[in-house]
């Protein structure tokens, strides 16, 4: 822990956020003096319940089949090259994502960090090197207190809410400039290496793109960047919220993620050849995408509320996994590049996913399509909407092709797959015993 010691010293630390990131996404951990996080680090490691890896989004725990009820500690591991300042606090903190082990040294299997590093070894295998660029779009909402009151835009500089269709709007973007001069400091302080920034298609509705690099690293950014947006909004009086369907009448937000492949030796992109025609092995990646995506899709629309944003056309949502050349209709897109840059854009997974789990269930399915030589559909033509919703359109429904897919269970671990199945299972338990307000509104006075 040489290099902690260092950048503590250097900083001046006072305090270190060590951070897991559970089943959702969100950040779970302790924070501990910075004196004393050496000291533990030195003696053995830093205990956690096993049980945050089972947490639900409302803060319950699954307890079915193998899952158990009373979990026992594991030990945070900091990732020496993931700490950061933390950069709102008055006294100076750190931040440092842990991998969580067991006192044997083995890592905790539904840890959503170790499955992305999982996926990735198994790239790495094959002389591989995965590369990914997420796609990240989020609402600015006025602050509600109240969860049975509709969201509403929050009010800009002009002292007016936007009400229109503003997509790419420099005007509209400008309404929240304060906010957004704070993100980029933020980031730019941690190391998240956001590039664009632009208006979306919904009311103050935003979307950042992040360079691409490792699947690992970037995994981190995203998880990082949501809690710093999220602190940033608060700061000004507003909430930024990455549910994937906040308002009616609104889009969506996504999490597009680009993908493509580096062969480790060369040094090239697997997916073109020289004169930029598609190879072999990308044709596999998208036949492995266009198989596997509808099972792993849990892992990129985990929440009941995900499954409002898909198949509707005027949002750009997908309904299907038709692949095309810069079609916005498809759910897998190639974007026009260069030979060196050629990648497939998946469509699918929302804002509201854990970046770890999104992008380890896409770039495992691109996988297994390459090591089992899948060859995909001709491209689509036209609109991909009139192809049909082939999708789940439901929770229950995500969850069964999830359950039934073995390829995925043996690449992701069937610990995992279990536990993934048994939170879901819990959250909408929780989900289905609240009466919404469209129940009392059609129903009180009527049947």
């Amino acid at each position: 822990m040489d290099k902690l010691a260092e950048f503590i010293r250097e900083n001046k630390i006072t305090e270190i956020e060590c951070l897991v990131p559970d089943m959702s996404g969100i950040a779970r951990g302790k924070i501990v003096p910075a004196d004393k996080m050496l000291r533990i680090l030195r003696e053995w490691g830093m205990p956690i319940s096993e049980s945050i890896f089972v947490q639900t989004v409302t803060g319950s725990y699954a307890v079915e089949g193998t899952i158990r009820p009373n979990m026992g500690d594991v030990y945070m591991v900091p990732d020496e090259d993931s700490v950061r300042l933390v950069p709102w606090y008055d006294e100076p903190t750190a931040q440092i994502i842990c991998d969580a082990f067991y006192i044997d040294d083995k890592p905790v299997p539904f840890s959503s960090r170790q499955i992305l590093k999982k996926v990735v070894s198994a790239y790495e295998e094959k002389g591989w090197q995965p590369v990914v660029a997420p796609e990240l779009e989020f609402y600015l909402v006025a602050v509600n207190t109240d969860p049975d009151i509709p969201l509403q835009p929050p009010v800009g500089r002009s002292g007016r809410r936007e009400s229109g269709r503003q997509a790419f709007g420099i005007d509209a973007l400008n309404e929240f400039d304060p906010i957004f001069e704070d993100v980029y400091e933020y980031c730019d302080q941690q190391r998240i290496d956001i590039d664009v920034l632009s208006h979306e298609s919904g009311a103050a509705q935003i979307e950042v793109n992040f360079n691409h690099g490792d699947p690992v690293e970037l995994a981190d950014q995203a998880f990082l960047f949501k809690r710093t947006v999220r602190e940033v909004a608060l700061r000004h009086g507003v909430y930024a919220t990455f549910m994937a369907l906040p308002m009616q009448r609104e889009p969506g937000s996504a999490m597009h993620i680009h993908q493509s492949v580096i062969d480790v030796k060369t040094g090239k992109n697997i997916f073109a050849n020289d004169d930029g025609t598609d190879t072999d092995m990308f044709r596999y990646h998208v036949g492995g995408l266009q198989t596997y995506l509808p099972h792993a899709f849990i892992l990129f629309a985990p929440n009941v509320n995900s499954y409002r944003r898909f198949g509707v056309k005027e949002a750009d949502t997908p309904a299907n996994v038709e692949w095309a050349l810069d079609n916005r209709t498809a759910g897998l897109r190639v974007p026009v590049s260069r030979p060196e840059n050629r990648r497939i854009e998946n469509r699918l997974p929302g804002a509201d996913g854990n970046p770890y789990l999104s992008f380890a269930a896409s770039l495992a399915c691109g996988y297994l399509g390459l090591v089992d030589k899948i060859e995909p559909t001709p491209q689509v033509e036209g609109d991909a909407y009139k192809k049909g919703h082939k999708l789940p359109r439901h929770i229950f429904d995500a969850m069964d092709r999830f359950r039934d897919c073995k390829p995925l269970h043996d690449l992701l671990g069937a610990s995992f797959c279990e536990a993934v199945l048994a939170v879901k299972n819990e959250e909408f338990k929780a989900y289905h015993m609240v009466v919404s307000s469209w129940e009392r509104e059609n129903l009180l006075l009527n049947v």
